[in-house]
Formats: structure tokens, sequence, C-alpha cells
């Protein structure tokens, strides 16, 4: 009956399960910026609104509807099922409902990487493990369709596993029918999908490696059969992510992006990690861990956890935004590698206390890992989770939990200036691109945004030409009929435009510059400095033209009231 009391009054208890549901969110607002790091990329702004699109149409788009640039250009909005969820939780409730989803699928991935741990490993290492794989993952932490494809990462690689373990079905159904069937919703929510298939086949390739050097007819036997039923299940998979709006073509697309060189020459998120970042020494710790893992099950033919951590600790090295997948793949197989040393330590020759204090160890980790595995109610998860939604929904939340973008980074003022010109052709960087469609969608269109893969290589470096004031910037404006420029004052091209006769200073925040197109006579130069070596620039540059009147009388309006 003591027992039984005992039992029941662990349930109200907080079990591992609980600290890692509630790691994201420590480390979130204990370690990082809170709710701001979601929202560092304004590519959430423009998922929102190709959301609303689709409401008002009812149809997925194929052509653009945000640019004046390249006007119903072939799109393909391959999130636009995540882009349905983000318009739908903002028309409820805003940007904070967003922000709650992002933080509730963190928590939700990252629980489910720890049980996978757990599933191979004692608890206490699983949690050490997961501990780095969230420090680590926390480069790529944002309020966008990516974190899907982290969700249904965690989840193929429990399935997979659950068949390596001999339970071939779920809920009656074969996994390898269930994966093609999850790979159709994975494909439409997000393009991390390859992924996904990709792993499949590297469970078919481990296999294959297992038929070639073993020495057993009949394991390579059945190592060969395993790898047909892999390879199968991965060729199942990839005509199921034939299910899309777009068909074939959304392969051959996404393809042609992952080639295209612009995005690992531009876009931070395609850089390397910066070994200087604040969560380098985590994605370091953990890549350690994983070459000395790596080895280890080669060294044990245990080819499919070789390959799974070489391949994802490559990309994780190649691309920052990968090393979230790499963290997710290497942590249940890094927690078994190292539960299997420490099992094995007191057995090992090295010094006495090494190997007593590994015996103690393994004797306390045995302990809490059976204590652990007592059902909870999980109501600490419940109440963490719960009071940050309630600080979220505050009237006047703490900074740390304001579901905006921050005005000393985006031209928040700037914009409601320009949201009473209508016909401004507005050049802008990519970023504040995304932040022109979020804040002016439906009524103004934009010159760039972040959709590198719409805008293709081409003009993205017609774009970068402009940014860096190269010798033909002004006719690549000319061209597109840009007759307004918002850029933040340390922009290069900013400092070139209040030297130039042709674009006249109307706007000026200290966060954002705004400059208008001012016509010139033929044949006059169109450098002020060129004209008068300089003499009376400032005066002739922030004289205001009749043009100008409305923009700068608002500005001047909307000072004075505040």
């Amino acid at each position: 009956m003591e027992a039984q009391r005992s039992q029941f009054a662990i349930k109200f208890l907080p079990s591992l399960t609980d600290f890692a549901f509630l790691l994201p969110i420590a480390f979130l607002f204990g370690r990082m910026d809170g709710v701001p790091t979601l929202l560092s990329d304004c590519d959430t702004g423009w998922h929102i609104r190709t959301g609303d699109w689709m409401v008002a149409n009812h149809v997925v788009p194929t052509h653009d509807v945000f640019s004046f640039s390249k006007p119903n250009g072939v799109w393909y909005a391959w999130e636009w099922l995540s882009d349905l969820i983000f318009s739908g939780l903002n028309h409820l409730g805003g940007l904070r409902a967003v922000v709650l989803l992002s933080l509730l699928l963190l928590c939700v991935i990252f629980t489910l990487l720890f049980r996978l741990a757990a599933g191979r490993a004692n608890r206490v290492v699983a949690i050490a493990v997961t501990v780095l794989a969230v420090a680590s993952s926390s480069v790529h932490w944002l309020a966008r369709p990516h974190l899907f494809t982290l969700l249904f990462l965690v989840l193929f690689f429990h399935w997979l596993e659950r068949v390596r373990a001999g339970h071939p079905r779920i809920a009656g159904i074969p996994y390898f029918v269930f994966l093609p069937v999850a790979t159709v919703l994975w494909t439409n929510l997000h393009g991390g999908f390859i992924v996904g298939i990709l792993m499949v086949a590297v469970y078919g390739a481990g296999e294959t490696l297992t038929a070639a050097f073993s020495a057993d007819p009949a394991v390579r036997r059945q190592a060969a059969r395993r790898a047909i039923a892999w390879f199968g299940t991965a060729l199942a998979c990839l005509a199921a992510s034939l299910a899309n709006p777009y068909g074939w073509r959304l392969h051959v697309h996404l393809v042609e992006y992952l080639r295209d060189p612009y995005a690992s020459q531009h876009i931070s998120e395609f850089f390397t990690l910066s070994f200087h970042h604040p969560a380098a020494i985590f994605f370091e710790a953990l890549l350690l861990a994983s070459a000395v893992s790596a080895f280890w099950y080669g060294s044990q033919r245990r080819f499919t956890e070789s390959l799974l951590l070489l391949l994802f600790a490559h990309a994780g090295l190649l691309a920052a935004r990968n090393i979230p997948l790499f963290a997710i793949v290497s942590t249940p197989l890094v927690a078994a590698a190292i539960t299997a040393w420490l099992e094995r330590l007191p057995r090992f020759e090295v010094a006495a206390w090494l190997r007593r204090a590994g015996a103690r160890f393994n004797e306390l980790a045995a302990q809490t890992d059976a204590t652990d595995r007592i059902p909870r109610w999980h109501l600490v998860s419940a109440t963490g989770f719960v009071f940050v939604a309630a600080v979220l929904f505050a009237q006047n939340p703490p900074k740390q939990f304001r579901s905006e973008y921050d005005p000393k980074s985006y031209p928040a003022d700037a914009i409601e200036v320009l949201r009473h010109d209508p016909s401004a052709r507005v050049f802008t960087h990519d970023e504040w691109g995304d932040y022109l469609i979020w804040r002016l969608y439906p009524t103004a269109k934009v010159f760039v945004d972040g959709r590198s893969d719409f805008y293709g290589d081409d003009f993205e470096n017609q774009y970068i030409d402009v940014l860096n004031v190269k010798n033909d910037w002004q006719q690549i404006l000319d061209g597109f009929g840009v007759n307004t420029i918002l850029l933040p004052p340390s922009a290069p091209l900013a400092g070139v435009l209040k030297e130039n006769s042709r674009w006249r200073a109307v706007y000026d925040d200290g966060v954002a510059l705004i400059f208008r197109s001012v016509p010139t006579a033929a044949g006059k130069p169109s450098s002020v400095v060129l004209k008068g070596s300089g003499a009376g620039r400032d005066r002739e540059v922030t004289k205001t033209s009749a043009s100008d009147q409305a923009i700068t009388r608002n500005q001047s309006n909307r000072s004075e009231t505040q």
C-alpha cells in the first residue's frame, strides 16, 4: 500500500521528459533574446501573407504575387501548407500565435528526441546529449516552416529504428506503407522532405555495406533483403513526394536551387557556422563525440550508424542551417555509444579510481533510469508552457516576450510613410523586402525579398550589384522603374545616394533612409559633386521638391504628434 502511494506521488513530480520539453524554453529565454530570436528573420511575414493570398484566392500560387521586378514569374510556394497554418494562426492571434506554435514545435521536437535517445541509452546520458543538441540547434531557431522538417526528421528516425528493432507495423499498418504516406504531408509542409528520403536510403546503404563485408553467407542474404526493402521504401517515398501542387517540377526546381552558388555565397544561413558563435562550443562537442562514435560504430560493423553520423556531420559543417538536422540525427547515436562505453569502463585496463567512478556512475544512472520510467502526468511541462503562453498574450509583456519585429532593426516608422505613397516602386535589401510584404500587402509590391529560389541567380547578382554600387547600378534601377529607395544609414548605396543629384533624401529616422528620384534635364550630370565640386551640396540634396512634399509633410506631422 505504501509503495502504491509512493508511486502515485511520483506522478506529480517532474521527470527528465519534462526537463527535455522545457529545455528550448529555458534556453530561448535564459541564454538567448527570447521571442525576438524567433522573429529575427522576416521570412515569417511573407509566409503568412502567402497563406492570406491562398485563403483569398482558394488556390495554391504558381506565379509571383509579391514583386514588381518579376511580375507573374513562375513561383514554387513549396511550403504552401505551412503558410496556410501560419496565416490561420495569425488571423486568430497575430504573430503571438505563430510564435507559440513555433515554440511548441521546438518543445515537442526535443522531447521526442530525448525519448528516442532514451530508448537506446541510459536516461542520464540521453538528457546530457539532448542538452548539447538543443544548444547546437539554436543557431537556426526561427518561426518558419523548417521547424516541420525537424519534427518529421525525429519522427522518421523513430519509425526507422522501430523497423530495425523488429516492429514493422504501426496501428496494423506496415511502416513501409506508412512512411510514403507521411512523406506526402512532409512534402507539402516544407522542402526538407528530401532529408527524409535520403535518410531511408542511408539505411539501405548501411545494409548494403553489411552484405558486402560480412563473411557469413546467411548474414549477407538477410542484409541484402533488408537493403532492397529500404531502397524500395525510399523510392516509394520519392514517388509519394510527387503528390504536391507542382508535381515533378518541384523536384527539378529544388535541385536547381541547391546547385545554385548564390545561396552559399550570399545567404548567411547557408554559410559554415563561425566557430566564434556562442553556440559553436556545443556544436564542436557534439561534432567530436559524433566523430568518435562513427569510428566506433564502424569498428563494430554497424555501418548505418556510421553513415548517418558522417553524412549529417558533413551537412552541419557545410551550412549553419543544417546543424539542427545533424543535432537530431547524432543525439540518439552518440548517447547509445557513450552508454556502451560507460558500461564497459569498469572492465577496461585503466586506473582503479576511474573504474570505480564508472561503476558508480552506471549504478546511479540505472537507479535514475528506473525511477524516471515511472509514468508521470507531466504537470510541470504543461504549467511551464501555459505560463509562457500567458505572458506572450499579456497586455504589455516584457521585451523578451514581445511578438514583434524589432523596430531598431526594421523600418517600422518608414513603412508608415511609404504607406501613403502607392506610386512608390521601392528598392531595398531582401530582408526589408520581406518586411514590406508583411506590413504593406496587398497594396504594395517589392523589388526583392527572401525568396532567393524564385528570383534566381542572374537577378540576385544584379540586386547585389546595386547594393555594392557597381558601375551600372543606376541603369539596373532605371530598368525596373525604381523611384524610391529604402536603406539603413550604414548601407554603402545610401552614402552614394546622398552625393547624387538624381536622388534626394526625404526621410531619415536613424534606422532607415528614404530616397526619392529627381527628374534631371537631358545632358546634365547626375552627380552634384561633379556639377559644382561639392558647393551647396548639402542644401541641394536635402531640398524638398514638390513631388516629395507629401512624404516630408507626413513625417513632419507625425513628429509633431509624437
